[in-house]
């Protein structure tokens, strides 16, 4: 089964994401990108799911750092935020992004099916 990683600081958020994602996918879930950073570097899952605004360290620290490793310079991250200023989009697409999407414009189905897509492009 492959692994995704989720990266929410909003536990709610973060459960309803992993309840849904775990009938297709082992999920592991990070509380803030500090904790993020260890696990995506420890358990390598195959597509990570990653808030920006968080406590600790951001996904925008998180996702610098995930990029200057040799693994995580290629793992698809896709960028799942209410942050929709020029300023977010355009450093998460200088970090060579899967997708960027807005929490509320997008249906769990929907979410489910673009991470489908993610994982089956990155094969």
């Amino acid at each position: 089964m492959k692994k995704i990683l989720i990266v929410e600081d909003e536990k709610s958020i973060r459960n309803i994401m992993s309840e849904t994602l775990s009938k297709n996918f082992e999920v592991l879930k990070a509380p803030d990108g500090q904790i993020g950073i260890k696990m995506a570097l420890e358990h390598k899952p195959e597509i990570i799911l990653l808030d920006l605004l968080m406590p600790k360290m951001g996904g925008q620290e998180m996702l610098s750092m995930l990029r200057k490793n040799k693994w995580g310079k290629t793992v698809p991250v896709v960028v799942l935020t209410n942050q929709d200023d020029i300023e977010s989009i355009a450093f998460a697409h200088e970090e060579k992004l899967t997708d960027y999407i807005i929490k509320s414009n997008v249906t769990l189905d929907d979410l489910v099916a673009k991470v489908r897509t993610a994982v089956l492009s990155a094969v």
